[in-house]
């Protein structure tokens, strides 16, 4: 596992217990961010603590390429940007982030997001990427439209479950797409 990604203006890293303080004010006691990847909102630093210590956990499959999004300029946790899902049998994970409200409209998300699918690729067995976002996420679908990744019908986790995207807009890369648009 990877101890950092470095861009321009952002530091991907795991995270730390110092980590606490900057979520619960930048992002995870705001339902608004929360309620859009599916997670609850929390509201005291012990259950913070608790959060992050499943994303630290080496046991706890929420720890896989799990990444604190540290603004470069002020130091602070600005959110998060992980694998979700993993399914190695096909060499295929999906990804999740969010940012504090603050930050949004920065491109901080677009610029976590290029950073971590150039890592997948250059480092690590997964040969496609995926995403989606809901419909009426218009922040979010604005990071995925700006994205390498282009749309597409579904996604693994709705193959798998044999569900039919309603609502949902989803996108993908694959790493030949990837390496023969990046010469």
């Amino acid at each position: 596992m990877i101890n950092r990604i470095e861009t321009n203006r952002l530091i991907l890293r795991p995270f730390k217990k110092s980590d606490a303080n900057d979520m619960l004010k930048n992002w995870v006691s705001d339902p608004d961010i929360q309620n859009e990847y599916g997670e609850p909102t929390y509201i005291g630093l012990e259950n913070v603590l608790e959060l992050i210590n499943t994303y630290t956990n080496p046991e706890s499959i929420k720890s896989l390429f799990r990444f604190a999004i540290i603004e470069k300029e002020s130091g602070e946790n600005i959110g998060q940007i992980a694998f979700c899902k993993i399914w190695r049998e096909i060499q295929t994970a999906e990804i999740e982030y969010c940012i504090g409200k603050r930050f949004w409209g920065k491109g901080y998300a677009g610029e976590a997001l290029d950073a971590l699918i150039q890592y997948a690729f250059n480092n690590t067995s997964i040969t496609c990427l995926e995403a989606y976002h809901r419909a009426e996420n218009q922040k979010s679908a604005r990071v995925l439209e700006k994205s390498k990744m282009h749309k597409t019908d579904t996604i693994q986790r709705f193959i798998i479950n044999n569900i039919t995207p309603e609502g949902e807009v989803c996108y993908c890369i694959n790493k030949a797409d990837y390496i023969k648009n990046k010469l």
